[in-house]
């Protein structure tokens, strides 16, 4: 019996992600492998405080909290077999046990600027990491090496079939069941709005 993964494509609408846009002219610029429909085992390599981006490594993502409360995303699907799920499923696990040795691999992005394929020890941005996982599966077909991996790369993979495309928030809620959370700053401006006539 076979397995799928997901590959979730997204426009977190930071900064950072606006500069890629710049260089690539592409929409969604930060990748995250999912092995649940419901996004609940999300992983990608990004930064890891909200409030800092100059520590990242590898995470695990919330799509309903920081950074992907915003997000609109292309969300893909791919069919892999029972060993290569597990292969790509044992290797998150042993990243998650070790994360404090990986580190985000920002010097990697300059590399994919200027075409040089070079890998670094540990180190991995999120497109890079999301085809280091996918290489375990050969029924995929990937054939982009790792570390000149962007996330446009997935949108060509033939084995990968897109299943949504909008806000990431109607996903999610869409798929858990669950009302769609009210951002915390719509809040605020609803407030703010009730004080103005008190």
């Amino acid at each position: 019996m076979g397995k799928k993964v997901y590959i979730i494509l997204s426009n977190t609408g930071t900064l950072f992600s606006k500069a890629i846009g710049m260089y690539t002219k592409k929409e969604l610029n930060h990748a995250s492998i999912a092995f649940d429909e419901e996004l609940n085992e999300m992983y990608s390599f990004g930064r890891k405080s909200h409030h800092n981006p100059f520590n990242g490594g590898f995470i695990k993502e919330n799509p309903i909290e920081g950074m992907l409360q915003r997000a609109t995303c292309a969300i893909y699907e791919c069919g892999v077999t029972d060993s290569e799920y597990l292969r790509m499923k044992s290797i998150i696990t042993q990243m998650e046990q070790q994360q404090q040795l990986y580190k985000y691999n920002l010097i990697g992005l300059v590399y994919v600027a200027i075409n040089i394929e070079k890998e670094r020890e540990n180190a991995f941005f999120c497109s890079q990491f999301v085809a280091t996982i996918m290489k375990e599966c050969p029924s995929s077909q990937f054939r982009v090496a790792p570390p000149l991996t962007q996330p446009y790369h997935f949108e060509q993979l033939s084995a990968l079939s897109l299943t949504f495309k909008g806000d990431l928030q109607t996903y999610v809620s869409g798929k858990r069941k669950v009302e769609k959370p009210i951002l915390v700053s719509v809040w605020r401006k609803y407030a703010l709005s009730i004080a103005s006539f008190m």
